[in-house]
């Protein structure tokens, strides 16, 4: 067990460590700090390798005892990797292979200059080299729940502790008592990230009012919608944060066990938070009487089977009791009655991972950023059709536009920007003449969609959104527990409908028909899964009504993605008689003689695409 004077004497001896990341100068012991990306993203382009190849390097060169080299987590340009920063210049290398890490470690840490052509393209200008910060990636973002994502070794408890890590509990222990933390933290108007956006302060009020012999704090690292990857990131580049924070809200409410809930799909996740668990109980900061204060706390890791539907609180804590994770009717709500029939504070990762800093710098801190009633920062996974995918921090009220032109780099391939998806299955999708709507809980609320864990699917003018809903539906039947009836058969009857229509099956009156069935199943469906399952449906109606006509009345789909709506044809105006259409046709649907327009038997035509692929000319089109 540490002390706290043993705790700050670690702080002072990484000092250095901090200078040389943080502030770019030189360390007494290193000369260099080596951050090799080590999140799920970078990993699966191979950063491992990469990593591997630096070493051997740096043993070569013999410089290893100046070179630092750290396998850290997600800097949030995922679409770049695998990344490596070398410090203390900040030099930002991307797509980074492994000739490209010889050349690294030759040129930069041997000869000391930076390798240019390595290099980011938006770090470098006619000046020279730029700061990361000043690029347009960067640039409008304000990592707080991730700020020592790609910082920090995740590994290293001591690299934790150098960047103020366990400052908070130590403080919340030693001078604060429960009542002045949970004040803080409602001060702070610090809302749930996890979707639903209740304030955090008033959740851990409810549960330490309810006095009981044991009380729990779980945490919702189960982070099931499609295209996110926010908590999964920071529990890989910041596992201790989600540590430090269960420990205040331990305290807080009076509880002294605590459970993770995290999904079996995030290994890298999984493994570096079972070292952090072993790390803190070793250094006395999980387990009994941590810093002397008679306070006792301990943490669990549950692994969870991929079920989307336990995101939701009661199914999460029916999981953790060994059960089938199933939603149970609410009042009682969990900070009353939950695990175990014991009140229970259930927050999810992004949520915790600001706990510790609004403790150290303060309410006033944390609600100086944001909007009027949703304050702080937000992290959304950009995805879809985007230039830049990856994780990103913003202001709350930051615009779409400015997520989606300024930080992500715009729509590829000279394509218009159609619609972008927030809040996953649960969400609704927002059009372009919504770009600018500042993002927070109340504004996606207000226009059909919601904040969600943070997922951001952006769609290009290629996307049939007729065909986005019934992915998004199918999804959610697919994901639904069947407890209860509107949702189970209900959700199943959404789906047939758009099944019907994109397959050139709709009749009118069947759009009124589903607005129908959506508002029943989300007033009557026993958990927020079903409740928030039709909002897909929904906004795309009332945006895109018009795409959704075409589908009904014209049996045709304007984006040329439902197959059944669609037919190629080729323009006898532009067709040269090449044959090379013909010829690679599948099914020997094309007719036509050599030098001479060419004409695509629609009875035999399988919509494959295959010609549309082959044509040279731009003769062949979707109709």
């Amino acid at each position: 067990m540490k002390t706290v004077q043993e705790l700050k004497e670690i702080r002072e001896r990484m000092q250095d460590i901090v200078a040389l990341r943080d502030n770019h100068k030189s360390s007494k012991k290193f000369k260099y700090s080596v951050m090799v990306c080590g999140g799920t993203g970078c990993t699966s382009s191979g950063s491992n390798g990469i990593y591997d190849r630096l070493l051997a390097e740096v043993e070569e060169a013999g410089i290893a005892d100046s070179v630092q080299l750290i396998l850290t987590g997600c800097f949030g340009l995922c679409a770049l990797g695998p990344i490596v920063i070398v410090y203390p210049e900040g030099s930002f290398y991307c797509l980074v292979e492994p000739d490209g890490a010889e050349r690294i470690v030759k040129e930069h840490l041997v000869g000391g200059t930076p390798v240019k052509d390595l290099l980011y393209h938006e770090t470098v200008n006619d000046d020279g080299y730029q700061s990361l910060d000043e690029t347009p990636f960067y640039k409008k973002q304000k990592r707080t729940a991730l700020r020592n994502c790609g910082r920090i070794c995740p590994e290293n408890i001591d690299e934790y502790l150098a960047f103020d890590g366990y400052l908070a509990l130590e403080k919340v222990l030693c001078e604060m008592k429960p009542e002045d933390v949970i004040k803080v933290i409602t001060d702070s108007g610090l809302r749930g990230r996890g979707g639903g956006g209740f304030p955090t302060g008033v959740k851990w009020k409810f549960a330490a009012q309810n006095e009981a012999e044991q009380k729990y704090v779980c945490c919702n690292a189960d982070e099931g919608d499609p295209g996110a990857f926010m908590d999964r990131s920071i529990l890989e580049g910041d596992p201790h944060v989600i540590l430090e924070a269960m420990a205040i809200t331990g305290y807080a409410i009076g509880a002294s066990e605590g459970y993770v809930y995290v999904r079996a799909e995030y290994p890298i996740a999984v493994s570096r938070f079972e070292i952090a668990i072993k790390q803190a109980r070793a250094y006395g900061l999980l387990g009994k009487n941590i810093f002397g204060s008679g306070f006792d706390f301990d943490v669990h890791i549950k692994l969870g089977a991929g079920a989307f539907v336990c995101g939701e609180e009661t199914a999460l804590i029916t999981s953790i009791e060994g059960n089938r994770g199933e939603p149970r009717p609410r009042p009682p709500f969990p900070a009353v009655k939950g695990l175990w029939g014991k009140p229970t504070v259930l927050n999810n990762v992004e949520t915790y991972a600001n706990i510790p800093q609004i403790i150290l710098h303060g309410a006033d801190w944390f609600n100086s950023m944001g909007t009027e009633k949703s304050k702080g920062t937000k992290v959304f996974a950009l995805g879809g059709k985007i230039h830049n995918v990856g994780l990103v921090e913003v202001e709350m009220g930051t615009t779409l536009r400015e997520i989606v032109e300024d930080i992500g780099g715009g729509v590829p391939d000279g394509k218009k920007f159609k619609a972008a998806q927030t809040g996953g299955p649960s969400g609704g999708c927002i059009p372009a003449e919504k770009l600018d709507v500042p993002i927070d809980y109340d504004n996606l609320t207000a226009i059909g969609s919601m904040m969600g864990s943070g997922g951001l699917i952006v769609m290009d003018e290629d996307n049939c959104m007729v065909d986005i809903a019934k992915f998004f539906l199918a999804f959610t039947v697919d994901e639904s527990c069947g407890k209860c009836t509107p949702c189970r058969i209900g959700t199943k009857k959404l789906l047939d409908m758009l099944t019907d229509i994109t397959d050139g099956r709709g009749k009118a009156g069947d759009i009124e028909k589903m607005v129908e069935l959506s508002e029943y199943i989300r007033a009557n469906s026993l958990c927020a899964l079903g409740q928030t399952a039709p909002n897909p449906v929904l906004s795309t109606i009332h945006y895109f009504r018009e795409e959704y006509e075409a589908h009904i009345n014209e049996k045709r789909c304007p984006s040329g993605v439902c197959k059944n709506l669609t037919r190629y044809i080729i323009l006898a105006d532009k067709c040269k008689g090449c044959t090379l259409c013909a010829r690679k046709c599948p099914n020997e649907a094309i007719e036509g003689q050599v030098k001479a327009p060419h004409v695509i038997d629609q009875d035999k035509c399988i919509k494959c695409g295959v010609c549309i692929g082959a044509c040279k000319f731009g003769a062949v089109i979707k109709a």
